[in-house]
């Protein structure tokens, strides 16, 4: 399942690199995080998810059904059939 790190970073209006400060690790290693390419330990998930202000299962919620989300920003798109 796909972390929703940047989804609810910017919906809280944190950047993955004041993220990675408020975490205390390097902005690299939360970028590789936040896009999939390494896996947090539960620590570090816990840590994420008290400088995001939610509990650690938002960072893994499915996304609300009709609704994907945009690759380039992030944001939620809502698809509504015709």
């Amino acid at each position: 399942m796909q972390l929703r790190i940047k989804e609810v970073s910017r919906s809280q209006g944190v950047s993955i690199t004041k993220l990675a400060e408020l975490v205390g690790i390097t902005q690299p290693n939360m970028s590789n995080i936040a896009n999939g390419k390494t896996s947090p330990s539960l620590e570090l998930l816990e840590r994420i998810a008290v400088a995001l202000g939610v509990p650690v299962p938002e960072l893994f919620a499915a996304p609300k059904e009709g609704a994907i989300t945009c690759p380039h920003c992030g944001k939620s798109i809502t698809i509504k059939a015709e």
